[in-house]
């Protein structure tokens, strides 16, 4: 009999930590290999962490809500020829804490009890907080001496996600006391009276008084995915110096040659072929002309990535955003593009992601014409250097230029914007780049083949 650690996988070059959704095992559950053992999250995507091995969950080190590094081991099976539970053996005891995480929500919340003591007798006074419970914290405008009072029920009386949001309901609900002053015993100091008037005490800061909300109103908690998507939004506009470059395009070629050709391409490919892979291959001809707006930022360094992997903005039906990755989209051709996108797409839509399926972006592009507007603004994605939306194309007559004359036309035309991190792109190269792209699809070959 050998026991294997189970670890939290590798999800991402960019990706170093995931929280525990849900267990769908216990110790003492039997499990095969490659069987879901739990469900993980990351600032990206959901996904499913299979069993390595075949056998018994001996230990489950991890509590439902834990923030877990990449690499750390969250479980161990028991494999061989003993790995079974027999009849007269009792399946292995679950830990405490994951015992208590299976209750919590149903335990009113208790005064905190005083710190278990060392072996001197004396509090340790050390605890781990993960990046979860100190955000929470600072949102709710809880200080550190007030969070060491709150009780965790956690591996190693950890606070967890459901202990300081059961804090923060009872706090608000006048069921918690003000967190008594924490009194130090030290050594007798012998004080030399002082000419120097000394400062008066500062106020304590006064916590911020909880919203009341008057009228008619609905308060709706954020998913978890959209307070990611708020973060992730926040932290670009404070990274990036956004500058966003607008222009107008004619894509009567396109909408033109798309709409004869689409029977044809989706009985011959088994695909439909929508904007999205046109305006991708657009993008991809144009960065390979100007290779900077496929670049991040390190420090006082610029890196040019050559690997093209464009990104495409999808709406789920939950209402949130998430960005599939095209990787290498500059080797692939007009059918290979049209399938990636359909691919990506459709599991966007039915929650079928996989964590790499997100990572790697050089570009994004995302399309505000689908929903109508005719323009946008888009926020950059870290960390990326540019993003282009297009609109909606709308008809329109248009003016003409040819060499008997100007004329008017009803023609099909899109506004496109580019938003761009003027750290390293000026607005010269930005717009440049944005016209370079309006040009390519202008010139679309009309009449090109499938």
């Amino acid at each position: 009999m050998s026991v294997v650690d189970l670890v939290m996988p590798k999800l991402g070059e960019s990706i170093m930590e995931a929280t525990i959704l849900k267990w769908h095992k216990k110790p003492g559950d039997a499990v095969k290999q490659d069987e879901t053992v739990l469900d993980i999250a990351t600032d990206k995507v959901d996904s499913e962490v299979p069993s390595t091995a075949e056998g018994v969950i001996e230990t489950i080190l991890y509590n439902e809500n834990d923030v877990v590094p990449i690499g750390a081991v969250i479980a161990t099976i028991r494999v061989g020829a003993n790995a079974a539970v027999s009849g007269n053996a009792a399946p292995a005891p679950a830990p405490a804490a994951y015992e208590e995480a299976k209750v919590v929500e149903e335990i009113p919340y208790q005064p905190a009890k005083m710190p278990a003591a060392g072996a001197n007798g004396q509090s340790t006074g050390i605890k781990f907080y993960s990046p979860l419970v100190l955000n929470i914290a600072q949102q709710e405008g809880i200080s550190m001496a007030e969070l060491e009072t709150i009780p965790g029920t956690g591996q190693e009386g950890r606070v967890s996600k459901k202990d300081i949001l059961a804090y923060v309901a009872a706090k608000s609900g006048g069921r918690v006391a003000a967190p008594s002053p924490v009194v130090t015993t030290a050594p007798e100091v012998k004080v030399v009276p002082s000419t120097v008037p000394m400062p008066a005490p500062s106020e304590p800061a006064s916590m911020p008084a909880p919203t009341i909300f008057t009228g008619n109103v609905e308060v709706i908690e954020m998913d978890r995915m959209r307070k990611l998507i708020a973060k992730h939004m926040v932290d670009s506009k404070h990274t990036s110096a956004h500058v966003t470059s607008f222009a107008e395009c004619d894509v009567t070629n396109l909408v033109l040659w798309r709409e004869k050709i689409k029977k044809d391409f989706e009985k011959r490919e088994g695909e439909k072929i929508t904007f999205t892979p046109l305006f991708i291959e657009a993008i991809v001809k144009c960065i390979k002309k100007y290779p900077m707006l496929s670049s991040s930022v390190d420090g006082d360094r610029i890196v040019i990535k050559k690997d093209l992997h464009i990104g495409m903005a999808t709406a789920l039906p939950t209402g949130n955003l998430i960005v599939p990755v095209i990787k290498n989209a500059d080797q692939l051709n007009l059918v290979g593009l049209t399938k990636q996108v359909n691919h990506l797409a459709n599991a966007a839509r039915t929650n079928k992601l996989k964590p790499d399926d997100t990572n790697g972006g050089t570009f994004t592009l995302t399309n505000v014409g689908t929903f109508g507007s005719i323009m946008g603004t888009p926020i950059i994605n870290q960390p990326q250097v540019a993003i282009m939306a297009v609109g909606a194309i709308k008809k329109r007559p248009m003016v003409i230029e040819t060499p008997q004359g100007d004329s008017i036309a009803i023609r099909h035309m899109m506004y496109i914007s580019l938003s761009y991190d003027h750290r390293i792109i000026d607005g010269a190269l930005g717009s440049t780049f944005l016209n370079a792209v309006s040009k390519e699809l202008e010139h679309f070959d009309v009449h090109r083949s499938i």
